[in-house]
């Protein structure tokens, strides 16, 4: 029996940003400058990301959605192609794919993990084949903040000739330990010739907030420049060699430079830019990540010690070897059926005793949009996973009591 809880506990969300005074003054900074947006602090923002993930190049963008729209663009994916998509993940990575043209080939996961791995991959393969589809590009997604299997992805992009795009909007921060190195997430795989780019979010419950704001990185740099173009309306200040010029009298001044009105178009674009007032709090917030990820972690290890005597009924997230994970949520595997509770009585008992939880995800390929266009297709990995998954309360300024009244809450709530 658990013991009696307080009830006058501040609640407690399953998610929330950690916003200190010097983010605060950050802001502020740009509020009284003179560049709100297209200025200084994204440029800031886009070099400190790229050298903290090993990249060449960053390019900020307005959240993680537009991020994944500017990926599948700058690497030509259109009609007539598909992507395989976890079905695991938010819908933004699918959606994303849709909206360019592509059709979604989703992928099953491992149900207790949650992540896409090879086999899931080529099974998608297979049944995009079935269907007609030319597969362009995988789309794994690193759940919770752990990778999918990436050294096993990248070989299989490589060897099918897709590009791959990295969901890494849980893992900012992650490392990659596989082959006994240790390669940040964002740095890319160079070894996956048709291209390899790796998207980011810094929405407030990621560990580090923007307020809304996303990221490409990568290393390939005509792909890098494509991104960057996209971003902002598809326009170059520098007239092109060979795409002709907007106004041929106005291109270039009498000493053969780009006049400073002149600007060309020479593909339709979009406007998903950041703005400065955004990249100077996550600029701010990058410079405590290693506090935010070493936090995170030990709420973790706490989790995983306070949750152990509810075993069967409930276990920590399952662990893959290959990753240190950036930890972004605590999903939480639960037996529902053998506790004789559904999954909804728990999260109102939990609520009623302070405790925020959420569901990530109803998996994809099961909303409507989806199940019209292909019909009910058969992923049982990703419905287990769903079907025992709860996201326990994780941020960095929970104290370690917190995990003790969610462990406590989640007892009496189960009971």
């Amino acid at each position: 029996m658990a013991d009696p809880l307080p009830v006058d506990l501040a609640f407690l969300p399953y998610g929330r940003q950690s916003v200190e005074e010097d983010d605060i003054a950050a802001v502020a900074a740009v509020l009284r400058g003179d560049w709100l947006t297209q200025g200084p602090a994204v440029a800031g923002f886009e070099r400190a990301l790229a050298a903290r993930v090993g990249a060449a190049e960053a390019v900020a963008c307005a959240n993680g959605t537009a991020a994944l729209r500017l990926a599948y663009a700058a690497l030509g994916i259109g009609p007539g192609d598909a992507v395989v998509v976890p079905s695991n993940t938010f819908l933004a990575t699918a959606s994303a794919a849709r909206h360019a043209g592509a059709e979604v080939a989703f992928a099953d996961v491992d149900p207790d993990s949650g992540l896409m791995g090879v086999a899931e991959a080529e099974a998608a393969i297979a049944r995009a084949a079935k269907a007609g589809w030319r597969v362009r590009a995988l789309a794994p997604v690193h759940y919770a903040g752990q990778t999918a299997p990436m050294d096993g992805l990248a070989g299989l992009a490589q060897a099918e000739g897709l590009a791959l795009v990295e969901d890494a909007c849980h893992a900012v921060g992650t490392v990659d330990v596989s082959g006994g190195g240790e390669t940040p997430v964002g740095a890319g795989r160079p070894e996956v010739e048709a291209g390899s780019l790796t998207v980011f979010s810094f929405h407030p419950v990621k560990t580090i907030a923007a307020g809304e704001g996303g990221a490409v990185t990568g290393s390939d740099p005509s792909l890098m420049a494509r991104v960057r173009r996209l971003c902002n309306h598809g326009m170059m200040r520098e007239p092109q060699e060979g795409e002709g010029f907007a106004d041929p009298e106005a291109a270039l001044d009498a000493e053969g430079k780009a006049n400073p009105w002149y600007y060309e178009m020479a593909e339709p674009g979009f406007n998903h830019r950041l703005s400065d007032i955004h990249a100077a709090l996550v600029l701010s917030q990058l410079g405590r990540l290693d506090r935010f990820v070493d936090r995170r972690a030990r709420l973790m290890a706490l989790y995983a010690e306070r949750l152990a005597p509810l075993a069967p009924l409930v276990r920590p997230p399952a662990l893959v070897p290959w990753c240190r994970p950036a930890w972004h949520l605590c999903a939480a595997r639960i037996d529902f059926d053998a506790a004789g509770r559904s999954r909804s009585a728990v999260m109102a008992a939990l609520r009623a005793l302070g405790v925020g939880t959420q569901v990530h995800y109803i998996p994809v390929h099961r909303q409507p949009y989806w199940r019209r266009r292909y019909g009910d297709l058969a992923l049982p990995g990703a419905m287990a996973h769903y079907a025992h998954t709860l996201s326990l309360p994780l941020f960095p300024a929970m104290a370690d009591g917190d995990v003790d009244r969610v462990a406590a809450a989640l007892e009496r709530a189960l009971s």
